[in-house]
């Protein structure tokens, strides 16, 4: 079992039981599933970017990309509908625990001049989207085979029908959010 599941199931999940005065362990938030998201608009240009950018996600998350693509055509980015334009990998289960784990213990600390995680992107859903700005931040990726340095998105989907309650799983996981003065949680959707 991942480390980070055993965690909630032993002792975050009755705490934030008790915490939010919940009477059934099933209405405990809990984590969904998390989605990775790199664009690529450089890969118009050049598809060998995408190809890289492909195994990069293969070897951070353990799981093959889908190549996502262009929806519309738009003539100014030079774009045509159906182009390949990006990657995206949807991790579940024992891959989503593993990665999570890794993300927040591993990869966020060697961030540089790193202050902590935002606290407002928070989407008012329970879920949480963070924007990584190199993947070189992951232990996997080899700095000299990395052709082109580029971000991604890591959204966090949990099952909290409002932002306190993500905040405060997250929180229990070991998310490393930012302390900003006079306010200590996102506020709860009205």
């Amino acid at each position: 079992m991942a480390r980070l599941k055993d965690l909630y199931e032993k002792s975050l999940r009755p705490q934030l039981m008790k915490d939010f005065g919940y009477r059934n362990m099933h209405q405990v938030p809990r984590l969904e599933k998390v989605v990775i998201n790199v664009g690529l608009g450089a890969a118009i240009d050049n598809p060998k970017l995408l190809d890289s950018a492909v195994q990069e996600l293969t070897l951070i998350t353990g799981q093959r990309p889908v190549v996502t693509r262009a929806k519309k055509a738009i003539s100014n980015f030079r774009l045509r509908e159906g182009m390949s334009i990006g990657a995206k990998v949807t991790l579940r289960g024992p891959r989503m625990y593993e990665f999570l784990d890794r993300l927040i213990n591993v990869a966020i600390p060697r961030i540089r001049d790193f202050r902590g995680v935002p606290t407002r992107s928070f989407d008012g859903r329970g879920s949480y989207t963070l924007g990584i700005k190199e993947q070189l931040i992951f232990p996997e990726i080899d700095y000299d085979k990395v052709e082109k340095v580029h971000g991604m998105d890591v959204t966090i989907v949990t099952t909290a029908e409002r932002d306190d309650e993500a905040f405060a799983l997250l929180a229990a996981l070991g998310m490393p959010f930012r302390r900003q003065p006079g306010r200590e949680t996102p506020q709860a959707a009205a």
